[in-house]
């Protein structure tokens, strides 16, 4: 059964880049971390959970690729960027990433974001970040998921 569009637009860039990693359509949602899980059939922490924010100064998208367990620290993340944030609302989320709330996949970006990665992410040896749809997802590597983004690591968990 053919992918949907905005998943066959990861599964294509995923091909692009070399990489062997498969895009899956899940029958049940993969819109919250546990869903993910869930579905995946791995912990929450190995869900790596896509969230945009908005620089305030600058108005550039900026995507946080966090541990499914972890809150973001937005202060951390600011401190990062050099500028305050803002919360992305659902049009903010879907014209600079080109997806839906639940299914924004780290690549493929309409507008490319300043892009950090949870450090807590990197210490995992498999991964599962959303794919295009609130069904899709991809399993990967902490290493590949800082190859196909050019993120920084950066410790995002709020204590």
């Amino acid at each position: 059964m053919p992918l949907k569009p905005s998943a066959q637009r990861v599964q294509d860039l995923l091909a692009a880049r070399g990489l062997a990693l498969t895009v899956v359509e899940m029958p049940d949602s993969t819109r919250t971390s546990a869903e993910a899980a869930a579905a995946c059939g791995c912990t929450v922490a190995q869900i790596g959970k896509s969230m945009v924010f908005r620089a305030a100064d600058s108005g550039r998208p900026v995507l946080a690729v966090a541990s499914g367990v972890n809150r973001v620290d937005e202060k951390k993340l600011a401190a990062a960027l050099g500028e305050p944030l803002g919360r992305a609302d659902p049009d903010f989320v879907r014209a600079s990433t080109g997806y839906a709330i639940g299914g924004v996949a780290p690549i493929g970006h309409t507008v490319a974001p300043k892009v950090y990665l949870d450090a807590d992410l990197m210490a995992l040896e498999r991964i599962w970040c959303a794919a295009g749809t609130p069904n899709a997802v991809f399993e990967l590597t902490p290493a590949d998921l800082l190859a196909i983004t050019g993120g920084t690591v950066l410790d995002l968990r709020k204590d």
